[in-house]
């Protein structure tokens, strides 16, 4: 059997963009398979914690939306006047439309993270981003486009992959990871798609909770903290612009 390897960094959002592409059909049972329903919870606390971050919140911004579950359980916020959900994957996209139909102050467009140029300075209250961050090509550039397009007192809460922190559990918090999950791809899709190892494997080259807090501060970031989930296999951090 060959070895997985990561694309290069040049090569990244083309790989990514097609194979989230062949994925869409299935994206949702696959994470509700891989995480044991509890992604759901984990959203969940997303939306809730970047309310509770910034009350009087009007506008939000959904990155690498996906399907739209983000962007769906913002979209039920009354308070919110505007929510933007962008990802690059149209199919990914195609999915996350019936989630928002009706709510005519939903958007969901096609766009690149690291370029949100159609968006001026301080566009926005709030933005998430859901399992998307460790998938772009130059992680510091598309926190720096967050940064610009946040206004003075928004929140950025992003959920990813963490490390698990009690050594005696990453043993096998890594054997699920890397040779559990997949299997749950592959038995919705067949051999065919590479995405259910670029999964797993793209974790490893994704800063530690430490390290991504720290980057985020360097940045200019403020208020930086996080939360981990299953003891650390997700994580989600909390950052505020100052104002």
């Amino acid at each position: 059997m060959n070895q997985y390897k990561l694309p290069s960094q040049e090569k990244k959002p083309e790989y990514v963009r097609k194979n989230f592409d062949g994925i869409a059909k299935a994206y949702d049972r696959f994470n509700d398979w891989n995480s044991f329903f509890l992604h759901r919870i984990w959203k969940n606390w997303v939306v809730r914690e970047a309310k509770k971050s910034v009350p009087n919140a009007k506008t939000a911004l959904d990155l690498c939306c996906g399907t739209g579950d983000i962007t769906e359980r913002l979209s039920l916020d009354p308070n919110l006047e505007s929510v933007v959900g962008l990802d690059f994957s149209e199919q990914m996209l195609s999915f996350a439309f019936p989630k928002v139909e009706g709510k005519t102050h939903v958007k969901l467009i096609v766009g690149d993270a690291m370029d949100l140029s159609s968006f001026t300075e301080g566009s926005f209250d709030i933005i998430t981003m859901g399992f998307g961050l460790r998938n772009v090509s130059d992680l510091k550039r598309c926190l720096f486009e967050i940064k610009r397009v946040l206004r003075r007192g928004g929140v950025f809460v992003n959920l990813d992959v963490g490390r698990v922190r009690p050594k005696f559990l990453k043993y096998f918090a890594d054997f699920y990871f890397f040779k559990i999950v997949p299997l749950f791809g592959y038995l919705l899709y067949g051999k065919q798609n590479e995405m259910f190892d670029y999964l797993p494997h793209s974790s490893k080259t994704y800063p530690d909770q430490e390290t991504l807090s720290q980057i985020l501060t360097e940045l200019g970031f403020v208020d930086v903290r996080f939360q981990n989930f299953v003891f650390g296999n997700a994580v989600a951090h909390i950052a505020k612009k100052e104002n």
